[in-house]
């Protein structure tokens, strides 16, 4: 949905208000960042984008809402669904980790973790959890999953076992809203829900050591139709992000730049 200027004035003063503060326990300021774009490609507008992950050669793609939610391989070039396997109407699907040859797809409310064979879509596990599921990647050792809150989850990729927990602060204060992630380069990179903004957090202290403001990627008219922020993949070969939207008509290749104090 569209944001007032005054509800984004709030956005950009309370973090300007953080980053004004005097280091707190010698904790470093964050960097502030933009996304340089490299190239723009389609995507879906209809797709409620929940979780993206790029695999060398396309997007595995996991969409939201009750009765729409699903799992699809989207061609990145043109944005069109090469397949997709849709999520019983009873989940609202969420963030998606690739780990191996499997796919783990969350739900919101629903404490369910479905396990996908990347090379088929065939769902072959399930996994329970207690609480909200928002988005989730994985490092190479560990799950990262976010909740809404300012809490991060380690889980055990084979079993989905909790096996840590980190607080997300900012210059002391907490940071709440953490949606979907990306794992890369020991850091973690989290949309913030309902903003235009990024956050990279170091998950073994949960500070956040860079701000990424993403808010001038749609034109006015574009913006006006679509939802929020949500959606980041990273090609290692080419250490490049891919970065969409909910409902976004198009999904932008980036490198992210730090800019001035």
């Amino acid at each position: 949905m569209p944001f007032s200027p005054e509800w984004l004035l709030g956005i950009v003063t309370f973090v300007a208000a953080l980053l004004a503060r005097p280091v707190v326990q010698q904790v470093q300021r964050p960097l502030l960042m933009t996304p340089e774009v490299l190239a723009v490609y389609p995507h879906d507008p209809q797709a409620f984008t929940q979780g993206l992950v790029w695999n060398g050669e396309t997007f595995y793609e996991s969409t939201g809402l009750y009765g729409e939610s699903d799992l699809r391989e989207v061609e990145r070039d043109t944005g069109a669904a090469l397949r997709e396997t849709s999520v019983d109407e009873a989940f609202f699907a969420e963030g998606l980790a690739w780990v191996d040859d499997r796919l783990i797809q969350i739900t919101w409310r629903e404490g369910t973790a479905f396990v996908y064979d990347a090379g088929t879509f065939e769902q072959t596990a399930t996994f329970s959890y207690e609480g909200e599921g928002w988005g989730l990647c994985y490092d190479g050792a560990r799950l990262i999953m976010s909740d809404g809150s300012d809490v991060l989850t380690f889980r055990d990729p084979e079993t989905f076992e909790a096996v840590g927990r980190v607080n997300v602060t900012v210059q002391g204060e907490p940071v709440t809203q953490l949606n979907e992630l990306e794992c890369v380069d020991g850091r973690v990179y989290s949309n913030v829900w309902q903003t235009n903004f990024i956050v990279r957090i170091d998950p073994e202290t949960g500070h956040i050591d860079a701000i990424i403001n993403a808010s001038a990627l749609l034109t006015e008219s574009e913006a006006a139709s679509a939802d929020v922020l949500n959606g980041i993949a990273y090609d290692t070969n080419r250490d490049v992000f891919y970065i969409t939207g909910k409902r976004w008509p198009k999904l932008f290749e980036v490198r992210f730049i730090e800019v001035g104090p």
